[in-house]
């Protein structure tokens, strides 16, 4: 009878907002994900508007040329308007490079620890049944996701603003290069 009772084990009291707990978890993880795909959706409006830009540039480079040739201030210009440029294209790119933040406590929704942390396939699902079932420890893995990949987005969107502001600043080069062209074509 003592072995049916220790079998028959009380239901554990769940605490009441566990459910909403989860979803604020899930939910924030989400926000940061999404919050990556916009700093990476940027990024590439950034790089498709340089690909038009230099697909105009490259067509009227010849009649350019013609007219200011061998003028050392276009040339100055110029060479800082490619050097925004290319500084811009440089950090759009970047933004869409896989970032991977290592150095941190195996964690069980990481992909990159659940291959190679937790043995194989069934070791690892054991462990996350595990995690699964201890609220604390659900809790602690979720927050360390949320810190890991909202530190990926910070250096994202970090990348994305110099992006933007050199694009800016590039802009700004070659209304002068195209006031300079007018004035020298007078």
């Amino acid at each position: 009878m003592e072995q049916t009772a220790a079998l028959i084990q009380e239901p554990r009291i769940k605490n009441k907002h566990t459910d909403d707990l989860i979803d604020h978890y899930w939910g924030s993880i989400n926000y940061v994900t999404n919050l990556i795909k916009a700093s990476e959706l940027k990024a590439g409006l950034i790089l498709t508007f340089y690909g038009i830009l230099l697909n105009f540039i490259y067509q009227s480079w010849g009649m350019l040329i013609k007219v200011v040739s061998s003028d050392l201030i276009f040339d100055v210009i110029l060479g800082l308007w490619f050097a925004c440029t290319g500084a811009s294209i440089f950090y759009s790119v970047r933004c869409f490079m896989p970032k991977i933040e290592g150095g941190y406590d195996k964690n069980v929704f990481f992909f990159g620890d659940v291959i190679s942390k937790f043995g194989n396939i069934k070791e690892f699902a054991k462990t996350f049944y595990s995690v699964s079932l201890d609220e604390d420890q659900l809790f602690v893995q979720l927050g360390e996701q949320i810190y890991i990949i909202s530190k990926i987005a910070a250096w994202k969107f970090k990348n994305v603003k110099r992006a933007i502001y050199l694009l800016a600043l590039g802009l700004f080069l070659l209304l002068v290069i195209v006031v300079y062209y007018i004035l020298a074509t007078l």
